[in-house]
Parts: structure tokens; sequence; C-alpha cells
């Protein structure tokens, strides 16, 4: 059973550790408007880089410290006078004091021994102290140092004041059965856990460092950080609510607007399979699953979308069935017939085991496309062929079927796409002089594998449609294009026969 604190605290560190993710700087002015969101949301503390670091960190500290937003401000400083008191003069509320106590640090970082690493700790927080800070006592690489010499530093510091502890696994060698077994005997005053990803278990960790004792997490938005980041802020909120029913206090339908705000900011894209925020999170394709979620969303989301403020989408795939194609062709005002339905799902999957991704417009386009086709075509596409290259004339040749007979045409063009039209039009010639008056195609995503959109227009005694094809080859849809027209108009000539016949 969980024995978690009856509250948990969040202490933010995007704007600090969260900064130290290579590539990412932001100006005062940027961190001021991450930290505003932050309080927004509701974490308790938001570390606002290290006052010690440069004039532009300072600047920083005392943007948002004189802003008044409600919480807690604090910084990065080392066991240094000078650190403390740009944290104090820049109007700082607390310090995250951090000393290294594992050997390693000590001796290869430090050059100094257990004894002078201590005293330098306890001469710093009385310092912090004096200058009216609160103070966040933290252990520098906890995981790897002896167990004993942190309880005697995190004891020791809080008999010199210290009002915090916190135990950081730096490097995330934590493992969660480790932390259930060392957290507890840590807990001499309220203690932080501050956990890296290195191995991936950073989230794991913390929920288990909370379990053990610890009553606040150290977090970053999307888990940024050095190498493989921090635990991911929105992740740990998420799973605390869902999997251990702890209200944390967190306003959960604003984490999608804080993580896309850090990450335009910060200019680290989303991983789109991140959990919680990223673009696949609340995305189904599968025909399967999808179903299920048109009927019941809980039967494949673990948290509706709208609870982190995301919205649901059901994306088209060659994976996808006629149950999520008819619900998004619905959404957009369309209502196939079941055979037209069959069609459209049948061209998406074509799609999709091309290779291509189906976007909104790629369905737009072949929704259209099948809707304008006849049931019961009079022309019906049996083969075309093009020939085409830089040392031969545009050549094509189409073969028909036409109420049952077979016609055929062939011609050469400009290009391969006018050699295709003039062989259809020719095909039916000795039935229907049709022209074709305007051609127009548009590239509907990108790349040279890219559906592709024609539009025509067509031509037969004085009457002009316009019909359209969507396909990856242009030639495809071109064809498609004319057939669907030449459909229509033929249709609609046997139908004034029918009436004049009556």
């Amino acid at each position: 059973m969980a024995l978690f604190a009856d509250k948990i605290r969040f202490f933010d560190t995007t704007l600090r550790d969260g900064e130290q993710t290579p590539g990412v700087s932001l100006s005062p002015e940027e961190k001021l408007s991450i930290a505003r969101k932050l309080a927004e949301v509701g974490v308790d503390v938001v570390e606002v880089g290290s006052a010690a670091a440069s004039e532009g960190e300072r600047q920083a500290l005392r943007l948002i410290s004189g802003a008044d937003i409600g919480v807690e401000i604090c910084t990065y400083v080392r066991a240094v006078r000078q650190d403390i008191d740009y944290a104090a003069d820049a109007g700082a509320d607390s310090v995250h004091l951090v000393i290294p106590v594992s050997d390693l640090h000590i001796e290869k970082k430090m050059r100094k021994t257990r004894g002078e690493v201590f005293s330098m700790a306890m001469e710093a927080v009385t310092h912090a102290k004096e200058r009216g800070l609160i103070v966040e006592l933290s252990g520098e690489d906890a995981s790897r140092a002896d167990q004993g010499f942190v309880r005697h530093v995190f004891r020791e510091g809080v008999l010199a004041g210290a009002d915090r502890l916190c135990f950081c696994d730096t490097v995330g060698l934590l493992t969660p059965e480790r932390a259930l077994e060392i957290i507890p005997p840590l807990v001499l005053a309220p203690l932080s856990i501050h956990c890296h990803d290195d191995l991936g278990f950073a989230l794991a960790n913390t929920i288990a460092a909370l379990r053990a004792g610890a009553t606040c997490a150290h977090t970053t938005v999307n888990g940024l950080g050095e190498r493989a980041g921090n635990t991911p802020f929105e992740e740990l909120v998420m799973n605390l609510e869902i999997l251990y029913g702890i209200k944390t206090g967190i306003a959960t339908g604003e984490l999608y607007s804080l993580s896309s705000l850090v990450s335009r900011l910060s200019g680290v894209p989303l991983p789109v399979n991140k959990a919680i925020v990223g673009e696949m999170a609340f995305t189904h394709e599968s025909g399967i699953h999808a179903h299920g979620v048109l009927r019941d969303a809980s039967t494949y989301e673990p948290v509706k979308p709208e609870v982190v403020g995301r919205r649901r989408r059901i994306v088209l795939g060659k994976h996808s069935g006629a149950a999520s194609v008819a619900a998004a062709l619905s959404e957009r005002g369309y209502h196939p017939t079941d055979p037209q339905l069959k069609e459209i799902v049948q061209r998406i999957k074509q799609l999709g085991d091309e290779g291509k991704r189906v976007t909104d417009e790629d369905l737009l386009a072949i929704t259209e496309t099948v809707l304008q086709m006849e049931t019961e075509p009079i022309l019906k596409l049996r083969q075309f062929t093009v020939v085409s290259g830089n040392s031969v004339t545009p050549t094509a040749s189409v073969t028909l079927q036409m109420k049952g007979d077979e016609v055929t045409g062939a011609s050469i063009g400009t290009g391969p796409v006018d050699a295709a039209i003039e062989a259809l039009r020719r095909s039916v010639a000795d039935v229907a002089d049709i022209r074709l008056e305007e051609y127009h195609v548009d590239a509907i995503t990108g790349g040279t594998d890219a559906l592709v959109d024609v539009t025509v227009k067509l031509s037969k005694d004085g009457k002009i449609l316009t019909s359209r094809g969507a396909s990856t080859d242009i030639i495809k849809a071109s064809v498609e294009a004319v057939i669907t027209g030449m459909n229509r108009l033929l249709r609609e000539e046997d139908e004034i026969r029918r009436k004049d016949r009556c």
C-alpha cells in the first residue's frame, strides 16, 4: 500500500536544470513567461537558474522575484558565500544549496575531503539563513554516496538551520527498490527527490521515493534536462492522479499548454510518442482501437484527453476501419453510402500500404473523388499505358469498357498527362465530343510521394462540369478525374434521351 504524504509538493527546475539541456538558452522574459504558467498550473517552487552563473541569470531572477507570481522563487547555489549573496540580493525566496556527497565527486571534482565539504556545507547553510533565505540542502550524487555520510550531512544541516533536504540521483543510477530502502532514514526534515533519467528510471524512482517518505518532487516540464533529462512534471502528476488516486492540486487541464509553451520557447520538440503531451498520446488509427474508442473512450484511453488539455484524434491509414472513416467524414459533413464508404476505406488503406500518412486534406480529396463517381458508371477503365522520356514522344493508350463493349484510344501529347487525357478523349470520340477546358493539380502533402489532387473542367455540347481525381500518381489521378467527368456527362446525355423517348 502506498504511503504518500498528505500533500506532495512540486519543485520545478525547468528554468535551471531544464535550461541545462544542450542548446537551450532562455531570455529573462521567456523565463518569466514560463514561470507565470508554472504558477498558474500550481507548482510550489520555481527554481530560476543559477544566480552565480551570469548577469543574465541574475536579471531573470530579479525579474521573476519582482513579478509577485504567487509561488516560492528559488535559485541554485554552491556552498560559496558569493553565490548566496547573489541570490539574496536578487530577491530569491530560497536557495537550492547543492553539496557533493559521493566520494567520487568530493575527491575527483572538488579535490577535497569529506570533512572539508562538510564544513563548507554547514557554513553555507548558516550564511544563507543569516541572509533570510529558505534553505533546501541538497546532496549531489547521493545515490552513489556512503549513506551514513549523507545522513550525517543532512542531520547536521538541519541543526544548522536547513529548512528542507534533497536527495539527488545525479546520473540516474537509483532503482525503485533501493529508493524504498535508503530514503526513510534520510527523512530528517521535509525531503525532496531529484532524479535524472539516464537509464529511464527517473519517474519510477521519484514515485518510489515519494512512497518512501519524500514529500516533494523535483521535476522539469517535458523532462528537459542534461543528458537524458529529469523527471517529467506532466507524467508524474498524471501518474499520481490516475494510478495512485492522489489529488495533486495541479491544474491538469493546463498541462498541454504548459508543455507546448516550454517546447516552443526552448526549441526542443516533443517526441511524438511522449506520454500525456506527445502528438500521438490521444491519437488512434487501428480499426479495432478506433472503433472501441468511438463507442467508449475508456476502452483504449487511460484518461480523457480533455483532463490534460488535449483533444482526441482519429487518424486514418492502412489500419483504419469503416467506423473510424465514417466518424471522420461525419465530423466534416460527409455521409457516404455503404458502397462509397467501402471505396473510400479501400483507397485510404492503399495509401497506407504505400507508406503514406493520410492527412485531413487527403481524406477530403479522396472522399470528394469517390462521391463524384457513378454507382454504375458508363465508362470503366480497364487499363492505361503511358510511355515518356527525354528521347521519346510521350505516348498513351487506354482501354475502356463502355456499356459492355471495349473501346481503345491512343495518342501522343506534349507530356504523359496530356497524352493520357487525349487518348481518353479519342476513345469516346465516336459517341461524344468531350473537350478538356481546364486542368489544375495540387500536391496535397509535401514530398515527391505526395498525394496529388487533380481538378479538370470538361465540356460537351456547351455543358461544362468539374471533376476531381486523387492519387500519389499524377497520371492516374488525371485519368480518374477525366473518366469521372466523362461518366457524368454521358450519364446526363442518357437521361435526356430517356426523357425524350418518354
